[in-house]
Parts: C-alpha cells; structure tokens; sequence
C-alpha cells in the first residue's frame, strides 16, 4: 500500500503583523477529541466577569481566541463572559458620567469620550496626542495646563496594557530571549536576543529627548496650531516615506542603524499631530523594511516609551492631576481606552499592515486644513 504524504499546513498569509500568533501558518488543527473538552479559560472568564469585569474582558478575549485555535468547546460560554463584562463596564462607567459632574475635576462623560479618542487613535498613524488635544480643546479644557497634559500621557497607558496583553506571546519571546542573551553565549546568538536590544537602543533616543525637553513638550507644544501643521506637514513624510520604500528587508535583516533610525524617528512624535507610528513606520519605509516589519518594530518601540512616559506623569505631576481633572477621570480614561484599543487593536494593526499608509494622510491633511481654518476665523483658540 502506498504511504499518503502527511497533509501540508495552509502557507502564513503574507503581510501578517504578529507571527508568533499564526506560529506555523493559518488555524491550527486541534488534536482528535480536543474538541470533547471545555477550555479552562471559560469558568474562571465567566466567574471574573460578574466579580471583576477588566478581568473578564481579558480572559474571555483570550478563551475566545484560543478556542478558535484549538477547536475546544466553550465559545458561546466565552462570548457570555465578554457580554457580561462588557456590560458591567458599561454601566459603571455610565452611573460615573451621571454623577461625577458636578464634584469638581474632569466630568465622567468627558473622560469616557477621551478614552474612547485615545484607543481608537493609538494605533493609527494620525496620531492620539494630536486628537486628544482637539478634543480636550472642544471640551473647553486647557491644552497646556500641566494636570491635562499628564492626563493625556496616562490614559495612553490603558491603550498600550491591551497591546501587552493581545501580544503577550510576543512579548514574552522577546524577554526570555533577552534574559537567556545574558546569561549564555549561546542566548546571544538568538534573533530574539537581537531584537531585544534593537528595542532598548531604539528606546533610548526618545527617553534622551522626552526628559529633556519635558518643559517644552507639555508647555509651548501643546498649541491648536502646532497640530495643525503637524497633520499636514508629517503627511508629506509618509507619502516620500511609501514611494521610495522597496520593502525588501523582513525582521531578520534588522540592524542598529535601522534600531537608531527609527527610534530617532520616534522623538518627532512628541511633537502633537506628528504621531508616533506614522513616524517610525515612514522611518522604517525608508530603511527599506517592509511595512509588516516596520509596524511590528513601531510596536515594541512603543511599549516601553508610553509606559514610562505615563508613569512618570503620574508620579511627577500628581499634584496638578489632583487638583485639574482629578484621579476618577484618569482612572476612567484609562479603562475606557484598554477597552477601546483591546477591542479594536486586531482590526487597526493588520490594516496597517496590509494598507499603505499614505490612506490615511487625505484625512490627515483635511482634518489639518480644517483646524487652520477654526484657527484662523477664531473658531478655536489655540491654546
């Protein structure tokens, strides 16, 4: 009798963002009977989300998505914890709107809209802070008080703990190869070992100029005009960025200039309106890297430069937070944008991923020509 080959598995779509997510190529094929047995996420997914519905939205997001991979029963019980939490956060965040207005700081309903700004913008090249401090200026607050910006920088946090946790098997790659790098010469010989000090060096650039340029960055920056242009002008980058890109460099040619480049790049996002993936992922364009792996690199680029930047606002500026829009707006803020930008992060990457990025400069510029002319008629304030 003739041995049939073993059937191949289907070929990784080109263009994915994450590829330890699709490790092997397409669903995986669950073992015979897998599909018997529950998921173990489901009951503690379900459990979180009627004790503690940020918990609930995260397991049942993982249950979900596992299940899709392994074929395991439970889905219907997963797509319960999330309605549940989601739900749950709903009303909460609702009965905060309702009754936060009038003792003093930051309305509710006024940090749900922010957050909601925040994790929808994130990951797009039009940039959050640039779209923050419009809508922060038609919600009547001070652009360049200190307490609003240091909320600006905080709320980021929720939108980048989503990303930690969607790409949590990334991550963790990232940081037992980095550990191993240190411990064994056998480690440093590792890709990810590489990339790991790829994202410290990277990250050093921003850190240098963010500390000292602090003043200037939450102070004469934060300008309606300064977004304006910004809109307009960085979308002439991204355009020269994607014309002149071959894309012929995947993650395994990454070098230190490319990790200097890039993170240089990422200092002119402190600047409102630039945003931060828009410049990293043109940088990367430019080192001739393709768009999967210069997202991929914006992505760890950001982690730790968000993360810090919001961490120092709030233990610097706790004062100004207290006394401005107070910590149950931030705290608001922030939930709300996790959940935002856990929801839609799949969607906004991989259209990144699979779009030039010169789609979304038409809005870029209209939205800047736009605030100009508010600007210039006195529509808007600059400040």
């Amino acid at each position: 009798m003739t041995q049939q080959p073993p059937p191949t598995r289907p070929a990784r779509p080109a263009g994915r963002v994450y590829v330890s997510r699709a490790a092997g190529g397409g669903p995986i094929s669950p073992p015979p009977g897998a599909a018997a047995g529950q998921h173990p996420l489901v009951v503690p997914a379900l459990v979180a989300a009627i004790v503690f519905p940020p918990a609930g939205l995260v397991l049942g997001h993982m249950a979900r998505a596992q299940i899709r991979r392994t074929g395991q029963a439970g889905a219907s019980r997963a797509q319960t914890a999330l309605i549940i939490s989601y739900a749950w956060i709903g009303l909460w965040l609702l009965f905060v709107a309702l009754t936060n207005g009038g003792r003093g700081g930051l309305a509710g309903w006024k940090a749900i809209l922010l957050g909601v700004v925040e994790g929808v913008t994130e990951f797009l090249p039009v940039s959050s802070t640039g779209h923050l401090t419009i809508a922060e200026k038609l919600l009547h607050l001070k652009v360049d008080d200190v307490g609003v910006t240091a909320y600006t920088a905080i709320i980021q946090v929720g939108a980048i703990i989503a990303a930690i946790i969607y790409f949590r098997a990334d991550i963790i790659r990232i940081v037992v190869g980095f550990v191993r790098g240190v411990r064994s010469a056998e480690g440093r010989r590792s890709p990810d070992w590489r990339l790991a000090l790829y994202v410290i060096a990277g990250s050093v650039p921003v850190a240098v100029v963010g500390l000292g340029a602090k003043h200037l960055i939450e102070g004469g920056l934060r300008n309606l005009w300064v977004v304006a242009f910004a809109l307009i002008l960085w979308s002439a980058v991204m355009v020269v960025a994607e014309r002149l890109a071959r894309q012929d460099r995947d993650e395994a040619t990454l070098t230190w200039t490319d990790a200097i480049v890039i993170g240089v790049a990422q200092c002119f996002a402190l600047v409102p309106g630039v945003s931060r993936s828009g410049a990293t992922i043109s940088a990367g364009l430019l080192r001739q890297l393709d768009r999967v792996t210069a997202t991929r690199l914006s992505f760890f680029l950001g982690i730790p430069a968000l993360t810090a930047a919001g961490g120092l606002e709030a233990v610097s500026d706790a004062k100004q937070i207290s006394s401005t829009v107070g910590w149950s707006a931030t705290f608001i803020g922030i939930v709300v944008s996790f959940a935002v930008a856990y929801a839609s992060i799949a969607w906004l990457l991989r259209y990144v991923a699979h779009h030039s990025i010169v789609t979304f400069v038409w809005y870029r510029v209209g939205l800047g020509v736009l605030l100009v002319a508010a600007l210039a008629t006195g529509g808007l304030a600059a400040k």
